[in-house]
């Protein structure tokens, strides 16, 4: 079976697995929640997550590359 969270640009098994942790199954969660709340409670569980988990996650919902979100 294929995790859905694989399969957004920026996001990777480690990322996905993150996500998860909180809560976050598919792109559809991760849309209800908002990137900005997702990056937030991530802070809360990882303190090493970085601000290009938050462009990684805006990417995902707009299917863009993060390194395009962080540029603009």
């Amino acid at each position: 079976m294929t995790n859905e969270l694989n399969t957004l640009k920026g996001l990777g098994p480690r990322s996905a697995y993150q996500l998860k942790t909180i809560g976050i199954h598919s792109k559809a969660d991760l849309i209800k929640q908002g990137a900005v709340p997702t990056y937030l409670k991530l802070k809360q569980h990882y303190k090493t997550i970085s601000l290009n988990f938050l462009y990684a996650l805006v990417g995902a919902i707009e299917d863009k590359h993060w390194r395009k979100i962080a540029a603009t």
